[in-house]
């Protein structure tokens, strides 16, 4: 059999990841469906994790009908155990860990004086403890797969927001939690990736996901009558699954700090 040059590329650019092993969180839908497949492609194998198992089961199919491997792991990561849980059924399976994927997020958005305090619990607990409990249980297999010679470099990327940089009305609690996952990543960068664990954030801007979905439909009509309606063209999830792809695929001597994605036509 002959191979093109177009096909001996495709075949080297899917061997990036090979003998990796990879988490991403809040892999349902979005960002994590789409990035658990691109780190599939590049030859990883990739816990996805989520609630949602029916979701995550049909990934799984997904990946493996391309000739990738991957695992589903439902779990809730907001409860501290189930995070532990997880990433120790992804060791016991695969035997290692290379990279973590910490994207899970919800974007509940309103006045503060209206605002039930509930939904800034359920905020604050997928978008800063459910990244602490999966950080600090990943961060063990991390230290140790820097270390080998598989790749001599592990990563994890915390996926904020451009409302980590900026902040607006109705987004207060919201920016809160991105402000915060930016000054952690920051901290955690700077503690370990002297230990070659690279540490980084990505900060996207608009991307047509499901965030906007998650809130009533008051706030969704005022975000629709919002400069936001203003942008002609939202990123995609593929958009930002290869930006992540970008950061885990450098060589060991580069670390990607912080990436702010944005649409072309948003200011």
């Amino acid at each position: 059999m002959t191979h093109n040059a177009a096909d001996i590329k495709v075949n080297m650019m899917n061997t990036k990841l090979s003998g990796t092993v990879a988490i991403v969180t809040g892999a349902s839908s979005g960002i994590g469906r789409a990035t658990a497949r691109v780190l599939a492609e590049l030859g990883a194998s990739v816990a996805v994790v989520a609630r949602r198992r029916e979701r995550l089961d049909e990934l799984v199919a997904d990946i493996e009908g391309q000739g990738g491997t991957a695992i589903a792991v439902a779990a809730d990561i907001t409860d501290r155990v189930q995070a532990e849980a997880a990433v120790a059924k992804v060791v016991e399976t695969f035997g290692r860990l290379d990279i973590l994927i910490n994207n899970a997020g919800l974007m509940l958005l309103g006045h503060v004086v209206d605002t039930e305090a509930e939904e800034w619990e359920r905020m604050i607990s997928v978008n800063q403890l459910g990244l602490l409990y999966m950080t600090k249980a990943s961060l063990p297999h991390l230290l140790v797969a820097a270390s080998d010679d598989v790749r001599g470099v592990a990563d994890i990327v915390n996926i904020s927001s451009i409302a980590g940089r900026q902040a607006w009305p109705n987004f207060a609690a919201y920016n809160m939690t991105k402000f915060g996952v930016n000054g952690f990543t920051e901290a955690l960068r700077q503690e370990v990736t002297q230990k070659q664990v690279r540490v980084g954030v990505l900060e996207p801007g608009a991307v047509a996901t499901e965030l906007v979905s998650q809130n009533n439909q008051k706030i969704q009509d005022e975000l629709a009558a919002s400069d936001a309606a203003a942008i002609p063209v939202t990123l995609q999830p593929e958009d930002i699954a290869e930006s992540i792809a970008y950061m885990v695929t450098r060589h060991p001597r580069s670390s990607i700090a912080e990436l702010w994605a944005m649409p072309t036509s948003q200011a």
